[in-house]
């Protein structure tokens, strides 16, 4: 793990950031991590992370993978990080519609080069839209994991009377306009590092990044994302396909999660037919993959497990 942690600051030498392109020209920001040269190749893992989200958070995790022989890829999501904003608030987190998210998935998960098999982890919104388009069959990896994934949203009134309010407040304005001021959530006294993760050193490490590339800085999100946030989330849970999906998929839930519903992840995860789940307690925040090293060794064992049971590498034949 020490290893791992050099790479918490620092952009590997041998990763690449790009810019990549979407059907409708818009430009994301890439990240590509070759397998080393030295290593039997793996395969290819897309990571996404979660709303706000930059992949230099989970350095430390892709060094890990890396060194398995996985190739990682990853991009900030539209209007979030490096990839441009679709309101002309700077720091504000919009999206019309999470359809503009799951067509950016698509189209990049076609771009990922061959070789090995292909598996995709998501966290937190990033979890909710690798099973949308997994159900969807927007894509098609041999094993997926989703960590934290936002299947629901934290409502003091419940997600029925949240999302009501929400697009009721959002008639009275701009729906680009922040839903609220800072921090995770509204109307919590709670810190949003205590939100995040018990690991002190890990979440100044997001801080870090912040600093280094302000522009980089995603805020609270806009009542668009809010209101749209709700909508999917209420349509995924009740989506037939969660019934039929084929592709194997595990799940790690924080059950003191105060971010996203862990309840509602914990219903998903049981009507899945091919589900592997591993939970924690209030040892965990919300970022699982960012907790303290107990935690986070459990989780990143656990992943490793599922994957080299569900998605082999594959074996070469020599003449």
């Amino acid at each position: 793990m020490a290893a791992h942690a050099l790479y918490r600051r620092a952009i590997p030498s041998a990763a690449t950031i790009t810019q990549w392109q979407a059907a409708d020209g818009w430009a994301h920001r890439r990240f590509d991590w070759p397998a080393p040269a030295n290593i039997a190749p793996r395969g290819v893992m897309l990571f996404q992370g979660g709303r706000g989200d930059v992949f230099e958070k989970y350095l430390e995790a892709f060094a890990h993978w890396h060194v398995r022989g996985w190739h990682i890829a990853s991009f900030d999501w539209r209007g979030q990080g490096g990839s441009g904003r679709c309101t002309p608030a700077g720091d504000c987190g919009h999206i019309d519609r999470f359809e503009a998210y799951l067509d950016d998935l698509a189209a990049f998960w076609t771009s990922l080069p061959a070789g090995g098999p292909r598996v995709v982890i998501g966290h937190s919104m990033g979890g909710h839209l690798m099973l949308r388009a997994l159900v969807e069959g927007r894509i098609d990896p041999a094993a997926a994991v989703l960590v934290a994934p936002m299947l629901g949203l934290r409502a003091p009134v419940g997600p029925r009377f949240g999302e009501g309010m929400a697009r009721l407040i959002a008639a009275f304005g701009r729906r680009t306009r922040a839903a609220w001021k800072g921090n995770e959530r509204p109307h919590t006294l709670k810190s949003r590092e205590s939100l995040l993760t018990h690991d002190q050193a890990r979440y100044a490490d997001e801080v870090w990044w912040q600093e280094a590339n302000a522009a980089y800085r995603t805020g609270p999100p806009s009542w668009g994302w809010v209101i749209d946030a709700f909508r999917s989330t209420r349509q995924l849970r009740a989506d037939p396909a969660l019934t039929t999906l084929r592709v194997p998929v595990q799940m790690l839930v924080a059950e003191a999660d105060a971010l996203v519903d862990p309840a509602a992840a914990l219903k998903v995860a049981a009507t899945l037919p091919d589900c592997d789940l591993l939970r924690f307690g209030p040892e965990s925040a919300h970022e699982i993959l960012r907790e303290a090293d107990p935690v986070r060794a459990e989780a990143i064992a656990a992943i490793d497990g599922f994957l080299d049971a569900r998605a082999p590498a594959r074996r070469t034949t020599h003449a």
